[in-house]
């Protein structure tokens, strides 16, 4: 069984924000730290080199495999902003709506600049996936 690559890690999140070069992606990476953690109430900490993440809960997979991961987080790449909303997307179709200009993944959502979406949609969206992921996992 392959091993989880991403996990959490003691690799200082301030000195990481502080490293990125684009003053832009740096803006919108502290913007979106702050509001993650009045969100969730809990402390960032690394993910892998590039992922900073809040809270954890717990899975298990039919296979029996299981671990922890991040609750959300994001991530700072060169080409965009990426917030990791876990339970995807489709139960927030409303607000995806009314979001701004984005694209997504499976649980992730790229965004350009932070100022190409609205942010208390943004917020809520982030909140509401939280809400979601509280109902059907052990979070810490």
């Amino acid at each position: 069984m392959a091993e989880v690559k991403t996990t959490k890690n003691n690799q200082s999140v301030t000195a990481f924000l502080k490293s990125i070069a684009n003053k832009t992606r740096r803006s919108d990476a502290q913007a979106v730290h702050k509001m993650m953690r009045e969100v969730t109430g809990k402390r960032a900490k690394m993910w892998g080199s590039s992922i900073v993440g809040y809270g954890s809960y717990d899975y298990e997979y039919e296979s029996g495999r299981s671990g922890s991961f991040m609750l959300c987080g994001f991530s700072p790449r060169k080409q965009n902003l990426v917030v990791y909303i876990m339970p995807g997307f489709r139960p927030y179709a409303a607000l995806m709506k009314k979001l701004g200009k984005y694209k997504t993944g499976k649980s992730c959502l790229y965004i350009n600049k932070l100022q190409d979406v609205d942010q208390e949609v943004l917020r809520t969206l982030v909140e509401r996936s939280i809400r979601d992921m509280r109902k059907k996992y052990n979070v810490r």
